[in-house]
């Protein structure tokens, strides 16, 4: 790991702040970091309040954004999660970072390198958005730049995910450094504030209705069929309609932690077991709770929850990250 020269980190999401912490614990983004997070978001605020009550890594800080996003100085590494955000990628074309540190931001982070080892022209573009000119061409200028950083072994790839095979050597061969982590840190602090569940079942819950890729009564009628009583961890972005429905449910607690489920799940017993559709929180609970004793099981999404607004192509990346094995 490299230990050298300061850090600054963007962060937008509870994810991304806990991986940023992580990576100031591996020693890949230097001595010192300062960690800022966007602010007006309440999920951030209660996971920075949370991690602040920890025995956080020496030499990190974290604040909340004032105002405009920091840019980092020539000597700094930027530490970043979301590669798609319009903020990150108007501030990347005249930013000279020493170092660009990417950390884990959900399934995101598999489609951005999915990206970046694509032909020559591909925009960076989030999943479904329907692109303005404008913003095709800002997605393009950002991921020249970070193919440049790469081919100049100046990216690193921090993350926690089951990278297939196939795409980690594709990163490799552009010229990026490819690390991943098991929450060192986090496997290291105590879980106190947050007592784990009564329950034996842990199901966690899902951004896939809220966007409009499976079918509220599908999802709801499986969720209300299983066997209680049932533990529910909303998503963060869950309809709040649903989740009162869920509420109203007899034999279903809902607990509202509002922190990461990497954070309020870690002290899980064997006897329990943590039920989710595809997310990137299966694989970074496996990795936390598989020395527990405890499974981490996949529920594969059937073919008739899908919407129309789910492509063949979504629907297939989503199982294959549910059970891809991560690359050496």
């Amino acid at each position: 790991m490299r230990e050298q020269g300061s850090a600054v980190a963007w962060v937008e999401s509870p994810l991304q702040l806990l991986c940023a912490v992580e990576a100031r614990h591996a020693g890949v983004a230097g001595p010192e970091m300062r960690v800022v997070t966007r602010a007006k978001l309440p999920a951030l605020r209660v996971t920075r309040a949370e991690l602040t009550s920890l025995d956080l890594p020496p030499g990190l800080t974290i604040e909340t954004a004032a105002g405009r996003m920091p840019r980092p100085g020539r000597r700094a590494a930027w530490v970043l999660g979301d590669a798609f955000s319009g903020r990150v990628q108007l501030t990347s074309l005249t930013a000279l970072p020493s170092r660009l540190v990417l950390v884990d931001d959900g399934l995101a982070t598999i489609r951005v390198l999915e990206q970046l080892t694509s032909r020559a022209g591909t925009s960076l573009l989030r999943a479904r958005v329907q692109a303005t000119p404008s913003r095709r061409v800002l997605g393009l200028a950002a991921a020249l730049r970070l193919r440049a950083a790469a081919r100049a072994g100046r990216l690193t790839v921090f993350t926690a995910l089951p990278v297939p095979a196939d795409l980690a050597a594709a990163v490799r061969r552009l010229g990026a450094e490819l690390i991943t982590h098991d929450f060192a840190w986090l496997r290291s602090q105590p879980a106190v504030r947050h007592p784990r569940p009564r329950e034996e079942t842990v199901v966690l819950g899902t951004s896939l209705v809220r966007n409009g890729l499976i079918h509220r009564d599908r999802y709801l009628s499986w969720l209300f069929a299983l066997k209680g009583p049932l533990a529910y961890y909303p998503h963060r972005r869950e309809d709040p309609g649903d989740l009162a429905a869920v509420r109203g449910h007899p034999g279903v607690t809902v607990y509202d932690g509002g922190v990461p489920v990497e954070m309020t799940l870690r002290d899980l017993r064997p006897g329990q077991r943590v039920l989710s559709l595809p997310s990137t929180a299966v694989t970074s609970l496996r990795v936390l709770l598989s020395a527990r004793g405890v499974p981490v099981e996949t529920v594969d999404v059937p073919d008739d929850w899908w919407t129309p607004s789910a492509s063949v192509s979504l629907r297939s990346h989503l199982q294959m990250f549910a059970h891809e094995r991560a690359a050496p």
